[in-house]
């Protein structure tokens, strides 16, 4: 139960986050990707603020357990491969013509109207198609 507690909290700061920096508006995360028209910065403040503490605490954790759960997750693998290149296009192509990525989705469902239920729903399909498209990458990656 405690555990549960702390991730509603955790979620709830998350989101509460995002509402005030302004990163469930679609039209600012769209004004960071314009980099040659009117371009707004301050996305990267948010990254900024989201990098350097997350940068610290793997440093933090090594050897250590968390209060609640099991372990801490293993730092990911540094190499590059077609599934993290596929996926990273993939992203960026839905977050450039939507102007959000999941957290802000999420958080944004309560005034984004239909077209945040619309873009909630491709999301969540998108997840249920990624695994089956993985193996197919895969499977192309062994026959190349």
């Amino acid at each position: 139960m405690q555990r549960l507690f702390l991730a509603l909290l955790s979620g709830g700061l998350f989101g509460t986050g995002l509402l005030f920096s302004g990163m469930t508006d679609t039209t600012k995360v769209q004004g960071w990707l314009d980099v040659f028209g009117d371009w707004d910065p301050t996305l990267a403040f948010v990254m900024g603020g989201a990098i350097v503490p997350m940068f610290i605490a793997w440093r933090l954790t090594t050897g250590r357990r968390p209060l609640v759960g099991g372990s801490f997750p293993a730092p990911p693998r540094p190499e590059m491969d077609h599934r993290l290149i596929t996926g990273s296009v993939l992203f960026g192509i839905g977050w450039g013509l939507a102007g959000l990525c999941p957290g802000p989705a999420i958080a944004s469902l309560s005034y984004n109207g239909t077209g945040g239920l619309i873009f909630l729903g491709a999301m969540i399909l998108g997840m249920a198609v990624a695994p089956f498209v993985g193996r197919q990458l895969d499977w192309l990656a062994t026959k190349g």
